[in-house]
């Protein structure tokens, strides 16, 4: 049947499915970053289809003195049949461009999301596994600690950031996957019924925001009394004069005054940051956006640290505590320059 045929255009689309999915074979898949005091550039382990990249031996140094096994390609069955599973698809992909059938392409991205998912599991079992099988004689013992890497985004391990994400061979994937479902929506019987394209368009669309616009960049509140200044190490103790930020890959930062944070900027250049907050004066322990603030400076206002700068969501509330503190108001620009 003609209905049952893909367009000449989800035919080219397959190809690029089909080159992907080859290609991204020459590519890591995943990476896990690591941070510390110690390592200011940072430790990187890839995975590969079928090995182990990055600073493999040193990291198997650091895991060796806190009990973790260390990570040989030996050990991993799944480095044996990865690169034909990947070929596997790419075959099946390139195929479905001269049979041109709809289910065809419909099997082939139910599969591949099928693999996708059991491949998740499968290396969270790996990340448990390592990080919780530790050696009880280990030189470094943490009663209660594990040290289990994130499946995805940012996790804090003792004095480690660990931070694991897609390389460009996983992106690869990810894209793959994604042509293959614009594929099965602009082929399908159901979009066929809709005699207004923008209706396909729109929900190709949503789809695309909800695939790669994930992001969560979402204050992290901070814990008085328990949580530190990440500049000059005190203890965060009232809940009007702190601020946070959040880099790039989801790590947090907290600090006990506003100024705190723009010092610890300045100090790290190099820190990739998402998103400033800072704590709202007029609500203990609130944080608000720090661009979209209200800041009012000088004249009486005392900070833990003498910054002197304290933040509102309102307007009309900075310009209430600024005539009682006979300071002035200030915007974000001219604070985070200082």
């Amino acid at each position: 049947m003609k209905t049952s045929k893909i367009s000449l255009l989800s035919r080219v689309l397959l190809l690029i499915v089909s080159a992907l999915l080859f290609t991204s074979l020459l590519f890591p898949m995943w990476r896990i970053e690591l941070t510390a005091p110690q390592y200011p550039e940072g430790l990187v382990l890839q995975l590969h289809a079928n090995k182990i990249g990055g600073d493999v031996d040193i990291i198997n140094g650091l895991n060796h003195y806190i009990g973790m096994k260390t990570l040989h390609k030996e050990d991993f069955i799944e480095f044996t049949f990865l690169p034909y599973i990947f070929c596997f698809f790419g075959l099946f992909a390139f195929i479905l461009i001269f049979i041109a059938k709809r289910k065809g392409v419909i099997l082939l991205l139910a599969s591949f999301l099928l693999f996708g998912i059991l491949a998740g599991v499968d290396f969270y079992r790996w990340n448990y596994e390592y990080g919780h099988n530790l050696d009880p004689n280990a030189a470094i013992v943490v009663p209660g600690m594990a040290y289990q890497p994130p499946l995805i985004g940012y996790k804090q391990l003792l004095n480690f950031g660990a931070y694991s994400i897609p390389d460009i061979g996983g992106w690869m994937l990810f894209a793959a996957g994604f042509l293959l479902f614009i594929i099965v929506i602009k082929d399908s019987k159901l979009m066929r019924k809709f005699k207004n394209r923008k209706v396909v368009t729109t929900i190709i669309l949503l789809f695309s925001i909800a695939t790669f616009s994930c992001s969560n960049n979402k204050p992290v509140p901070i814990k008085l009394n328990k949580d530190n200044c990440d500049f000059c190490s005190m203890g965060i103790s009232d809940g009007k004069f702190g601020a946070e930020i959040i880099t790039e890959k989801g790590r947090v930062y907290k600090f006990d005054d506003i100024m705190c944070m723009v010092n610890y900027c300045k100090a790290n250049p190099k820190t990739k940051i998402a998103s400033y907050y800072v704590l709202d004066y007029s609500n203990e322990n609130v944080l608000i956006s720090a661009p979209t603030a209200y800041f009012i400076s000088g004249g009486n206002i005392q900070t833990p640290m003498r910054g002197g700068i304290i933040a509102f969501l309102k307007e009309k509330d900075a310009k209430e505590f600024g005539t009682k503190l006979n300071a002035k108001p200030t915007n974000w620009e001219a604070i985070i320059m200082k």
